[in-house]
């Protein structure tokens, strides 16, 4: 998948105009991204489109309109975009009750090395989390984490020829699975990946 470009962005005052649209747009394709692991996590897979809003409105709220910053945002969000052979994904740990929440955090040490991607026919493969920085430290985890799993050929070429996708989290204080994906969720999964 294509590196979102300067000259992909619209310049903020075509954004504004066409943000109601485009925000539409993203938000429909954003509930087939999805996956929802149990009631408190939720991987949300991300791709061009994705980043693209998110950086035009970080230009937006921040009003950024110089080369300069646009181009940092561009490197910001541009690794998230999937590569054609991972799907890249936001990991958040959610409880609405903030005490709970930080309780469920210090409970959930590690969970980021126990979640799972399973395509039909082969071994779960574990994401690649949080490269760019560590988000845990000794008496608890974050409530978001940036994970990368990668696949090899034989994954994506089944993928690409329909074999049903699961996921899920094999912690000791929390186990959920979804399998299999709802197929409207592979399909669009299935578009991060190259033939």
């Amino acid at each position: 998948m294509k590196k979102l470009m300067r000259g992909d962005l619209y310049p903020l005052e075509k954004y504004v105009e066409i943000r109601p649209q485009f925000r539409g747009q993203v938000m429909a394709h954003k509930k087939n991204r999805q996956v929802a692991i149990g009631p408190n996590a939720t991987l949300y897979f991300e791709d061009r489109l994705t980043m693209q809003y998110q950086v035009q409105e970080m230009l937006r709220i921040e009003r950024i309109f110089e080369s300069r910053g646009i181009d940092e945002e561009l490197e910001a969000y541009n690794p998230l975009i999937p590569d054609g052979s991972n799907w890249k994904a936001t990991f958040m740990v959610e409880y609405p009750d903030v005490d709970e929440r930080r309780e469920a955090l210090r409970r959930l040490k590690g969970i980021d090395a126990r979640v799972w991607a399973r395509v039909a026919g082969f071994e779960p493969v574990r994401p690649h989390a949080d490269e760019d920085m560590e988000r845990e430290d000794a008496d608890k985890t974050s409530a978001v984490h940036f994970m990368r799993f990668e696949l090899t050929p034989a994954m994506i070429k089944a993928v690409k020829q329909g074999a049903a996708v699961a996921m899920g989290i094999d912690h000791p204080a929390y186990t959920h699975q979804v399998d299999p994906l709802p197929q409207t969720v592979r399909d669009s999964l299935a578009q991060d990946l190259s033939n």
